[in-house]
């Protein structure tokens, strides 16, 4: 019997596959748990046209990603770091200051969890600091860093 999947079984596939069982462990295990549907022609194509709507999704979610990355390029962010003798600085800037300064100034919604900071900004002047937007797009941000 062909079942597609509604669920990652274990040592059989992964959600959305349609899959040969054995009668018996289709009737006993995997339509009673809901793991998966029998592969009639309807649920096919229901499982057809279910696969076009999330490809379509991740297009959509793509191309967001990369015109906010094209506006990214045109925004800075400007903080202020106390500084000692020589133009030392206390401390350093991190993903978490920069995401709520992109907040307050450019109205931009970061996650600082998307930034990607090698280490903690530790000197004055302008950086360019990637943001990972989408696993194949990322951008990058301005940010001045000045004595306060």
């Amino acid at each position: 019997m062909q079942v597609i999947l509604l669920e990652d079984v274990k040592s059989l596939g992964k959600k959305g596959e349609v899959v040969k069982v054995n009668d018996g462990y289709a009737r006993n295990y995997i339509l009673p748990k809901k793991l998966g549907l029998e592969a009639t022609g309807k649920n096919l194509n229901d499982l057809k046209l279910q696969k076009a709507k999330q490809e379509r999704d991740e297009k959509e979610r793509l191309q967001a990603a990369k015109d906010f990355a094209e506006v990214l390029k045109t925004k800075e962010v400007v903080l202020s770091i106390r500084t000692g003798e020589g133009g030392k600085i206390f401390g350093s800037v991190s993903s978490k200051e920069i995401a709520a300064a992109a907040k307050e100034q450019c109205d931009l919604d970061l996650d600082k969890k998307k930034f990607v900071l090698p280490e903690a900004i530790k000197s004055l002047g302008v950086h360019m600091v990637k943001i990972k937007l989408h696993p194949q797009v990322s951008g990058e941000l301005k940010v001045r860093v000045v004595e306060a």
